[in-house]
This record gives structure tokens, C-alpha cells and sequence, in this order.
């Protein structure tokens, strides 16, 4: 299996070793050696939080640039429901539209709808197929991946309809193929505007039969700022948006969720909610749930670390823009209670066992017992200062090998504190 590529990387010499970073990462994916970060891949989930919370700048998102597309090639862009929720006193998303066929642009598919057709075919899979319940949302990477790594027993609850990103550049690219028939698909360049750095993982790991329609993924900040500079507010631009409620309101958490129109749901969102949501459901919580939408930045997509302004601004306008639009634009096959099979997964969703410790079930008993011998003796105020976030972690690390008791400055204190007393 080729190793996952990731989009959160870390500069060590901005690092100053502090502990900012270790105590919000979700998955314990961080360590603190020899004066900086290090970030073990295996576990990294891209969700942005160590980029949202270092002091130094020293964790940084890796996107494409603008000047990455090729100009010879017909260009589409696929901005995010959450790009329209960042202008100030926006009164027609068709002004955003305009201006990005104004940056060079060839053609605009929104992202909202294909997330409207999401929601159509979500409801006909759930009424089609009977999945386990609570059927979970797979649109949010970084919740994806979270499941495949640590809760194997939900894998199966992941919902198997493609994300809306994939959808809007199946649908981009038949529009473009079909309106210019001298177009194949080696002439078009996909451009998703993202909010977040998982976007960019996910485009980054789809290979062989699971390769992604989206060539490039470009920063909502980066364009951002470009659009300042095209779009002309004043002059009334060509009508070409076509969504609805429904797709902008996929830009916030519960977005998704009511747009199935079933009121047995749950919406959270924020990494440490998300966690703790999975964590009860493993245990079996929430049985009466039948679907569950989880955003693992706070918010929704609106707060995600590659946008520009405060999510809870950008959800408000949002909610303005969304006052005068039709409910969705977009549906399915209404002669069809059936999911095209072109809308479903083409790979299943399979669990990567990362916190295991031996080779086989004897060797992880025994691991597991030393692991926990070596926990009863810590001080337990996960104080960080070993370099681990929690002072379980640091008795996994010792087990593997990766760590020494001795780097637990507490207990060094202690014991010269004792040995002080006994010379005394």
C-alpha cells in the first residue's frame, strides 16, 4: 500500500518545542523531540489543528497555486459553499461567479450543487438500502479517515455515496465535454477552492481505481484575495449560479444533516465534539439516531483553517444569502428511488489498525500489560513535559521503545526529592 500523503507539515526551525500543538491534536499524532514537533504520519488526520493553534507558525497547509494551472488547458473552478460566506456585504453569490471567470477561469461548477444531489441521493439510499444505523457522513475527510483509524466497528456505518467535491467534477467535466466536444478530459485542469487541508489529502491519495475527477486544490484565502481584486460589485453580473438552500447550508454544520428531511439525526461539529460523539456511538449510545453529520473544524466548513474570516461571520452571511433562494436546484432522477451506481464508492471503507502493538495477539496482550504497569507508576497530571500529551500516550511510547521513563521530568524530581531526604 503506498503511504498516505499528507497536506500538514511542520517547519522545525520555526518550532520552539512548546506544547500547543501536542495537547489539541486529536489523535496523539504529535511528539515533542529534541526541541520541536514531530508529527507520526501514521496517525496524522490533516484536520488543521495544529495549524490553528501554533503561536510560531511553524505547522503550515500545503495547496496548489493559481499559477499551477495550465493555461493551455480548459479550466474549471469548484468553489466550496464556504468561499461565498467570506465577502462583506454580498448580496448575490453570481458577483463571487463572475469574478472567478474574470481570474481566468473557463467554467464555474458549484460545489453546492452537487452537494444538493448528495442530499437527494442520501435519502433514496436510505430508504433503498436499510444500512445500519446511524448511517454516518463520509463528506468530512478528516471524520473518514478518523473512523478508519480508530473505530473499526463504525467503518461499515460510513455513508458510500461520493463526496460533493467528486460529484461536481464528474459533473464539471461532462458539462465542459458535452458543450465542447473537441475537449477530452487530458484538456481540462479541475480546480477545488478548499477551506481546509483535508480536501488537499483527499485529492492527494486517490490513486489507481480511486483516483480523484479534481486535478488541483487552491486555498480559499489564496483566491480570496484575488476576487478583491475582479470583482466588481457595482456592475450587475451574468445570473449563474444555480443552487439553493440547501447546497449553501452545507457550508455549516447540520447543513447536511436536515437536507435528508429526517428528523432522527445528529450535528456536531469541532474535532474534540466529533471524538466524543464516535466515541459514544462505538459504545453503543444513540441507538434511535439514524444519521449522523460530523465537521471535524468548528462550525462546519466555515471554519476551516485555509478561510479568511471568523466562521461564525461567515455563517451569518451565509444565512443572508441563502433568505432568497429556492429550496435546492439540483435533484436526482425523480422517475428513480434508486442511487446511480455512478454516485456510489468505487473501493470500500477498510479499518488501519494504528494503535496496535504487536505482531500478533499474544505480543500486544503482553504489551498492553507492561503499558499499563508502566501508567500506574506515572505521575498521571499529563503535563506534557515528556514530550507526550498524556501520560498514557508516554507509557505507549516507553513500550514501543520510542521513549525512556527517564524523560518524565516529574518523576526525576521525585526521586531526587526522595534521595535528598534519605541523606538528610
Amino acid at each position: 500500500m503506498a503511504p498516505y500523503q499528507h497536506s500538514v507539515s511542520l517547519n522545525s526551525e520555526k518550532c520552539r518545542g512548546c506544547t500547543h500543538c501536542l495537547k489539541h491534536c486529536p489523535t496523539e499524532a504529535i511528539r515533542i523531540r529534541e526541541g520541536h514537533a514531530v508529527i507520526d504520519a501514521a496517525r496524522c488526520v490533516d484536520c488543521g489543528q495544529c495549524i490553528r493553534y501554533c503561536p510560531h507558525q511553524a505547522k503550515k497547509a500545503a495547496y496548489d497555486k493559481l499559477v499551477d494551472i495550465p493555461k493551455e488547458k480548459w479550466k474549471i473552478a469548484l468553489p466550496a459553499p464556504s468561499l461565498f460566506g467570506q465577502f462583506d456585504n454580498l448580496d448575490d453569490i453570481d458577483h463571487v461567479i463572475q469574478g472567478l471567470y474574470n481570474c481566468g477561469f473557463d467554467q464555474v461548477y458549484e460545489v453546492a450543487r452537487a452537494a444538493e444531489l448528495v442530499s437527494d441521493y442520501t435519502r433514496k439510499y436510505m430508504k433503498e438500502k436499510n444500512p445500519p444505523h446511524p448511517v454516518i457522513s463520509s463528506a468530512c475527510p478528516v471524520v473518514e479517515r478518523l473512523i478508519m483509524l480508530r473505530y473499526p466497528y463504525l467503518v461499515d456505518h460510513l455513508l458510500p455515496i461520493l463526496p460533493p467535491i467528486e460529484v461536481a467534477a464528474k459533473e464539471a467535466i461532462r458539462e465542459a465535454m458535452e458543450k465542447n466536444p473537441k475537449l477530452s478530459r487530458e484538456d481540462i485542469c479541475v480546480a477545488f477552492i478548499s477551506p481546509c487541508p483535508a480536501k488537499v489529502s483527499y485529492v492527494k491519495n486517490k490513486t489507481l481505481d480511486k483516483k480523484s475527477n479534481v486535478d488541483l486544490v487552491i486555498s480559499v484565502s489564496d483566491i480570496y484575495f484575488e476576487l478583491l481584486g475582479v470583482m466588481k460589485k457595482n456592475e450587475e453580473p451574468t445570473e449563474a449560479s444555480q443552487t439553493g438552500r440547501i447546497g449553501l447550508g452545507w457550508a455549516s454544520s447540520g447543513g447536511e444533516a436536515t437536507a435528508i428531511f429526517n428528523e432522527k439525526y445528529l450535528a456536531a461539529d469541532g474535532i474534540e465534539n466529533v471524538v466524543h460523539v464516535l466515541e459514544e456511538v462505538d459504545n453503543g449510545a444513540f441507538p434511535e439516531l439514524e444519521f449522523i453529520e460530523l465537521n471535524a473544524c468548528s462550525g462546519g466548513c466555515v471554519g476551516g483553517v485555509m478561510n479568511v474570516v471568523n466562521p461564525f461571520i461567515a455563517k451569518a452571511r451565509l444565512r443572508s444569502l441563502r433568505r432568497y433562494l429556492p429550496v435546492s436546484q439540483n435533484w436526482g432522477d425523480e422517475a428513480s428511488n434508486t442511487v446511480p451506481s455512478e454516485m456510489l464508492l468505487n473501493y470500500e471503507f477498510q479499518y488501519e489498525s494504528v494503535s496496535s502493538f504487536g505482531s500478533d495477539r499474544e505480543e500486544s496482550m503482553r504489551m498492553m500489560s507492561q503499558m499499563e504497569e508502566i501508567f500506574k507508576g506515572l505521575p498521571g497530571i499529563d503535563c506534557g513535559s515528556c514530550g507526550a500529551p498524556t501520560c498514557r500516550a508516554f507509557a505507549a511510547d516507553i513500550v514501543r521503545g520510542r521513549a525512556s521513563i527517564e524523560d518524565c521530568p516529574p518523576m526525576l524530581r521525585g526521586r531526587k526529592k526522595r534521595g535528598g531526604e534519605k541523606t538528610t
